[in-house]
């Protein structure tokens, strides 16, 4: 019996050493294998009971209330209704795995097969025209790790990039970004660098041909021609260039507004124009990583301007981890009577944390930044607003707006006690 005990011992020993070894040398398949269960994972959605929490801001307070718990994170969260009392069930929620929460049901998009959650793949956000949803998407076919627009309604592919010049351990879909908003005749959407750390994929910012590290146009009539197969290709057009990750898109007066992850440090809030080169990955407020986060710890050029650069209109030193963009809601413009922007973040870093609402005033030409006020909501990775499927902020009759926690789920604001 004792030796029988034995050699069960040592045939599931060396059955642990091999997994471990084939494991470390198959880093891709074990990806895919993660990719595969993560997309079966089953959504899962609660209301909670009331619950609210109130944190102090310079000049007012925020009451944070969580009116939906989801285990996932968003690509985009839409509510199309007019700014009457607020129902949760009129939410459309696309998570970045591949799901759909409507009427708080949940179900799987048909996506490509191609479709994966490897290196921190998913969808990146939803453009919307007319009738149409079409997912920004990150995709994998043997070796090549590319993005492409999919349509939702009529399950094709309407865009495909070329395949990332980096190994597949340096790819990261995080820094595809993305965002959208409509121009009045095209749809601007952003599209990053897929990467933890300056790299091969970096440099794909700057080169015309390529359609990463950008800010692309699409002018709304060739989309629908696509669509309706009256074209073979989709035209897209480079707005802006020299971006890292683009997290979050706005309109504001007119103007076009981004923001966008530095590298280690460096977060921007830009003004954005038609040719506009914003020099990633040559300049830079941040620095690289440090080797264990896979760089060298290198610092970039700073100085924008002097290397014929567009100059960032605030730089972000240590990072917060920003993401999503949208003008100010009404009882903030109402209470500043200045130009407002208001802003999301993720993580942030040790040095200085994320998890925070930022609010930008800005001066009347709108070429410079006034005042910047962080307000930190406990430890919540904050990544989208509920917005109309045009990108525009979602305000209730009552003043309170929508925002998305990834994991966690949705979150009502309340602005009050103004002081």
């Amino acid at each position: 019996m004792k030796k029988l005990l034995y050699l069960i011992f040592i045939a599931w020993f060396f059955s642990i050493l091999i997994s471990i070894v084939w494991t470390f040398e198959n880093p891709e398949k074990i990806e895919k294998i993660k990719s595969f269960f993560k997309k079966k994972k089953k959504i899962e959605i609660n209301i909670p009971k009331n619950n609210s929490t109130i944190f102090n801001a310079n000049s007012f307070d925020v009451e944070i209330q969580k009116i939906l718990e989801l285990n996932e994170k968003t690509a985009f969260v839409i509510n199309n209704q007019s700014p009457d009392k607020f129902n949760i069930e009129d939410l459309e929620i696309y998570t970045q795995t591949g799901s759909l929460i409507k009427n708080l049901e949940s179900s799987k998009l048909n996506l490509p097969k191609s479709f994966t959650l490897q290196r921190n793949g998913g969808i990146k956000t939803i453009i919307s025209y007319k009738n149409e949803r079409i997912a920004l998407i990150s995709n994998s076919k043997m070796e090549c790790f590319f993005v492409s627009l999919f349509s939702l309604n009529s399950n094709k592919e309407l865009f495909k990039s070329k395949c990332l010049p980096e190994i597949a351990k340096n790819n990261d879909f995080n820094g595809v970004g993305s965002s959208n908003v409509h121009m009045k005749s095209s749809i601007l959407f952003s599209l990053g660098t897929p990467e933890k750390h300056a790299s091969k994929n970096s440099l794909l910012a700057q080169k015309e041909k390529s359609k990463f590290g950008k800010i692309l146009e699409i002018d709304k009539l060739d989309l629908e021609n696509k669509i309706k197969n009256n074209s073979k290709e989709l035209n897209i057009k480079v707005f802006s260039k020299g971006h890292r990750v683009p997290q979050g898109l706005t309109i504001f007066n007119g103007e076009v507004f981004s923001v966008e992850h530095g590298p280690k440090g460096g977060d921007e809030l830009n003004k954005v124009s038609m040719g506009n080169n914003h020099g990633w990955p040559l300049v830079s407020y941040g620095t690289n990583y440090l080797k264990d986060g896979g760089g060298d710890g290198a610092s970039f050029i700073i100085n924008h301007e002097l290397n014929g650069f567009n100059e960032p209109l605030f730089a972000f030193i240590p990072s917060v981890g920003i993401s999503s963009l949208n003008n100010c809601p009404k009882v903030l413009n109402d209470y500043y009577k200045k130009n407002c922007l208001i802003a999301l973040s993720l993580y942030g870093n040790n040095l200085r944390k994320g998890h925070s609402i930022i609010v930008f005033l800005l001066n009347e030409k709108l070429n410079k930044v006034e005042s910047v006020e962080k307000i930190r909501l406990g430890n919540l990775v904050l990544r989208h607003f509920v917005t109309n499927e045009r990108n525009i902020l979602y305000e209730d009759e009552e003043g309170n707006i929508y925002i998305s926690a990834d994991k966690k789920g949705i979150f009502k604001l309340s602005f009050k006690n103004f002081r």
